[in-house]
């Protein structure tokens, strides 16, 4: 999936807000030892970036495309923090897109603002703590694209080169 957009966010809706995201599926490159020693279906690579601006302050980051699974023209997809100004290096980010179609706008989702929260975690001046995102975890793309857009490639998820056929069903 590829493609650079501005959004517009229901809580920040005069602010300049843009994703850049590259990314492409590569299953089985990121060995997890012992639970995937080759790895995922799910494993990517790629670029996402974002801006936030208000006023004269801009939020920033830019990271490292770990996982994509896509639907039809939904991807959803998790990245680690390299750079940044507001997140902390190897947080994990965690997008959604759904491709726009007929006429309708492409849509977006983030992993932090108004989704994954948990009550229960906060620090000692009793502030939310906001939980990383997991792989290829991310909320429903519920803002709008307002300029610019997206483009999915749907992949099918692969089989697990280690995982063993299962047994012929004898009825």
């Amino acid at each position: 999936m590829h493609g650079e957009a501005r959004i517009s966010y229901i809580e920040s809706i005069h602010d300049d807000i843009r994703f850049t995201i590259h990314a492409e599926q590569t299953p089985f490159t990121r060995p997890m030892p012992p639970t995937a020693p080759e790895g995922l279906p799910t494993d990517a690579r790629g670029t996402l970036k974002f801006s936030h601006s208000r006023g004269e302050v801009t939020g920033w980051a830019e990271a490292t495309v770990d996982c994509l699974v896509t639907s039809g023209r939904t991807a959803t997809l998790t990245a680690v923090v390299t750079k940044s100004n507001v997140e902390e290096p190897g947080a994990r980010l965690g997008i959604s897109v759904q491709q726009g179609g007929k006429g309708k706008p492409d849509r977006l989702g983030f992993s932090w603002g108004v989704v994954n929260v948990d009550p229960e975690n906060v620090d000692e001046n009793g502030q939310l703590v906001r939980p990383q995102a997991g792989s290829c975890m991310a909320p429903a793309p519920f803002t709008t694209v307002i300029k610019g857009g997206y483009k999915v490639i749907h992949a099918e998820i692969t089989k697990s080169p280690t995982q063993p056929e299962p047994a012929p069903h004898h009825s």
